[in-house]
């Protein structure tokens, strides 16, 4: 009972302190961080640990399939070669930097563990950065190129860790032999998460299911292909990756309104409470480590600083060196025009956005947790992975909303204008289909409205107005509101049919929310 009451209290912490972020207009995962490490000297806050494995399957799977779902493939295709290049050689050269560093702060250290610290550190965590990026509007291929890194960042830097837990488990290493082994990992999650995605959606096509069960079967499924593709020895990272695009792909069209919302919903619960508990548990680690690294200082502190500082130049050096080829491949061989319109050229003030939108979080969090016990330097490794996550959130985190607001990159973003090309034609297909069915005052009505909002969307050219469509059919929500709650408060209807008139009003009033995702 006391370790459920903790756990009670120290989520009730988290969501007060993300109620803070939003109000002091931080990202939510600094202030989780520092929440999660003062809770760990809270008197009474009992010791908990996770199975390794556990930490990875539980905190990240969801996560993943989340941010997979809602990926665009066209995007992802259209900046493939700077989503790659980030994903893989910004990686790669970061962990060469920390195992490097590692070692010369700790020469005793073996380089089997001064590369797992690399790759625990090496992946940057997308929603980090984005929870302070979306607010401030940047041009859309920088969320693009963020959020594509994440999904597949994360999968480079397991493989490797993978590899250096196995080498310093047998003592030796082989290129020859590791090399096979990587394709296969990487070819077969990404087979096995597509086949997952298309067997699931077969079964759910074919069994109607109620609410609560489909949104079940929603997360035992995530689970599943993660612990499938364990147990077959493929990378679980690219098969969630490549489950939850497949999914995002073919579901929705399949998936009712009311049961989508649903859903919608319960994930963005389910991922807020799995990140909060992934700090606060490695808070909680931290206090024990702090016990063990008694009379160590010296070299931890210096690992920690070198591996914060090592992961923050190996990104911006990469980075930078990346754009400035890129900006000279354009001058030499002309811009890249996927569908026929040429992407603009990478800017140097998009490229120390994207250097310093690094942030490190729950991925480094997991993988930390995950390292056995009998791991060498496993204490001070895992004191240098949390320093990482907490410099880079609450130091990056708190300066890239400015430094955005600073440099002002520029580009042409083309969102606003494919959601009012996609509106018109939705809605003119509406409209056809209207205009044959039967006449009846009730299809004349709703012709003429879908009409008028037509018009209006034609003549309204970028953001709506701060009166516009949306706007008063929020008020006319209200409106409906209160008459609604005065009609039950006099007694002229029961809560019956309060309720069903409430899940009306409810619906069109996230119809009318242009921050909800369209049903």
């Amino acid at each position: 009972m006391a370790l459920f009451e903790s756990i009670i209290g120290l989520l009730l912490a988290a969501a007060l302190l993300t109620a803070l972020a939003q109000r002091l207009r931080v990202p939510a995962p600094a202030l989780l961080a520092l929440g999660g490490l003062a809770a760990a000297f809270i008197p009474g806050v009992p010791l908990v640990t996770i199975d390794p494995q556990l930490a990875l399957a539980l905190f990240v799977a969801p996560v993943l399939l989340d941010a997979a779902f809602d990926a665009s493939p066209r995007d992802l295709r259209d900046n493939l070669i700077p989503v790659a290049t980030l994903a893989l050689v910004a990686v790669g050269v970061t962990i060469a930097a920390v195992a490097v560093v590692a070692r010369w702060v700790l020469p005793e250290m073996p380089w089997a563990a001064a590369v797992a610290l690399g790759a625990i550190v090496a992946p940057p965590d997308a929603a980090a950065a984005t929870a302070v990026l979306r607010r401030l509007k940047p041009p859309h291929r920088i969320m693009v190129i963020l959020e594509g890194e994440s999904l597949f960042n994360d999968a480079s830097a397991l493989l490797v860790f993978r590899l250096a837990l196995a080498a310093a488990a047998t003592g030796g290493f082989s290129l020859a032999s590791a090399a096979p082994m990587l394709v296969v990992t990487a070819l077969g999650g990404a087979a096995l998460g597509w086949a997952a995605a298309r067997l699931y959606l077969a079964f759910t096509l074919r069994v109607s299911l109620d609410m609560p069960i489909s949104v079940i079967l929603q997360f035992l499924g995530t689970f599943g292909v993660w612990i499938l593709a364990e147990a077959l020895h493929v990378s679980a990272i690219i098969t969630v990756v490549a489950y939850g695009m497949t999914l995002g792909r073919h579901a929705p069209r399949r998936t009712g309104a009311r049961r989508r919302i649903a859903a919608y919903a319960v994930w963005e619960v389910a991922v807020f409470v799995l990140n909060a508990l992934a700090f606060l548990l490695i808070g909680l680690e931290v206090r024990v480590i702090l016990g063990r690294l008694d009379g160590e200082w010296e070299g931890v502190l210096l690992l920690a600083a070198g591996t914060c500082l090592a992961v923050i130049l190996a990104r911006m050096g990469w980075v930078m060196t990346y754009n400035a080829a890129a900006r000279w491949a354009l001058r030499r061989f002309g811009p890249q025009a996927p569908r026929g319109q040429p992407l603009p050229a990478p800017t140097v003030g998009g490229g120390l956005v994207i250097s310093w939108a690094g942030m490190r979080g729950i991925v480094t969090l997991a993988t930390a947790l995950a390292l056995p016990e009998d791991l060498p330097f496993r204490d001070p490794i895992v004191f240098a992975a949390v320093s990482v996550v907490l410099v880079t959130l609450v130091v990056q985190g708190s300066t890239i909303g400015p430094l955005l607001r600073r440099i002002g990159p520029s580009e042409n973003d083309m969102v606003e204008e494919e959601v009012r090309l996609a509106r018109l034609k939705t809605s003119k297909a509406a409209m056809r289909a209207l205009e044959e069915a039967p006449a009846s005052p009730a299809r004349d009505a709703l012709l003429r409205d879908m009409k008028a909002r037509a018009r209006l969307d034609e003549a309204g050219i970028g953001a709506p107005a701060p009166d516009g469509t949306a706007a008063l059919q929020g008020r006319a929500v209200e409106a409906a509101r209160d008459a609604l709650e005065a009609l039950r408060g006099d007694g002229t209807i029961g809560d019956d049919a309060f309720h069903i008139l409430e899940e009306e009003l409810d619906l069109m009033e996230l119809a009318a929310d242009p921050r909800v995702r369209p049903v």
